[in-house]
């Protein structure tokens, strides 16, 4: 007979991963060194200056955001391809007239709620209704945007609320609000998923999830709510695009759940959970920003951008995949 309380499974500490994530870690910022040297290079009157290292954070912010939701899902092995379209049914929803008419606390509640219900409807779908995570957060990525175009009417719907934007597009101390949330976001994302009860057992979720129920985690409720955070970091970008581009349309968003999953696995989270990396996950949006903003500021075609983020990503998966197998031969 058993007896006594169930204990958690701790994700083990491997001496061997632990060596490949930090020289992950060492690549990846060398990198964004390497990236930060040719932009300094290329455009020496331009990049290092105060306001293009502002916009290449602002840039950052809201798809850095919803990289921080990514990063708790794919750790809790599962995946969300809703995130895009979640910021745009949210940047559509706070900016109506409706909305707009109860003043800016509404519309940051309205696009909080809006985000987290969506994160919380797919997470109930995968644990609850027990659909695969591509499946049930591509019927999110297809419906979310297309009720944010039925509201919109396919039309941007423009802000005219201006203590909204006052408050976002403003500074504070010198830097940017959007930087600070983006900072504050990650700030909190790290010490929850690296301090807390709630990150040990989405590492426990993610690495073995029948050895988590086993131990007496709620694996379906603790799913649940990791895509209810997903949702809840999509809410919070969608006022940080809309306070950029003082509108909201059902465009928002575009491509961000590619950006957000090349950001992670670029930051060493593997794709299978159990493991991964806020700082990695960091670095990786910072390194694809970066990249974007050379060519931005050189004039080149985006098409040959998306080959340079293709080769980095592809680089990426390989250096997981050996980090995985030399984990499994050290073992």
């Amino acid at each position: 007979m058993r007896t006594g309380t169930a204990v958690e499974p701790v994700p083990p500490k491997k001496k061997g991963f632990a060596f490949s994530l930090d020289s992950r870690l060492l690549a990846l910022t060398g990198v964004l060194v390497i990236l930060c040297v040719v932009g300094s290079v290329t455009r020496p009157d331009q990049f290092f200056t105060e306001g293009n290292i502002s916009t290449i954070l602002r840039l950052a912010a809201a798809i850095g955001v919803v990289s921080v939701g990514m990063t708790f899902v794919i750790i809790a092995g599962g995946i969300d391809l809703s995130v895009g379209s979640i910021v745009a049914l949210s940047s559509v929803w706070l900016t109506t007239l409706a909305t707009q008419s109860y003043g800016p606390w509404v519309m940051i509640l309205c696009g909080l709620l809006v985000g987290l219900g969506c994160g919380l409807v797919n997470g109930i779908l995968v644990s609850y209704g027990k659909i695969v995570p591509f499946i049930a957060t591509l019927a999110m990525y297809v419906s979310a945007r297309g009720l944010a175009e039925r509201i919109s009417g396919r039309r941007t719907q423009v802000v005219a609320e201006a203590g909204f934007l006052d408050f976002f597009r403003g500074d504070l101390l010198g830097i940017p609000v959007l930087i600070w949330m983006f900072a504050l976001v990650f700030a909190v994302g790290w010490v929850v998923l690296n301090r807390t009860t709630f990150g040990r057992r989405t590492y426990a979720v993610g690495g073995n999830a029948e050895a988590s129920r086993l131990a007496g985690i709620n694996v379906k409720r603790h799913t649940a709510l990791v895509y209810g955070v997903a949702g809840l970091c999509c809410g919070i970008a969608a006022l940080m695009v809309v306070a950029r581009t003082t509108a909201g349309a059902s465009t928002n968003g575009m491509l961000y759940e590619l950006d957000a999953i090349a950001a992670v696995v670029i930051g060493g989270t593997l794709l299978t959970g159990g493991r991964g990396s806020l700082i990695g996950t960091l670095i990786g949006v910072l390194i694809f920003t970066v990249l974007s903003n050379i060519f931005t500021l050189n004039n080149l075609d985006t098409d040959i951008q998306n080959i340079a983020k293709g080769v980095i990503i592809v680089l990426a998966a390989l250096l997981q995949f050996r980090s995985v197998k030399k984990t499994k031969t050290s073992t």
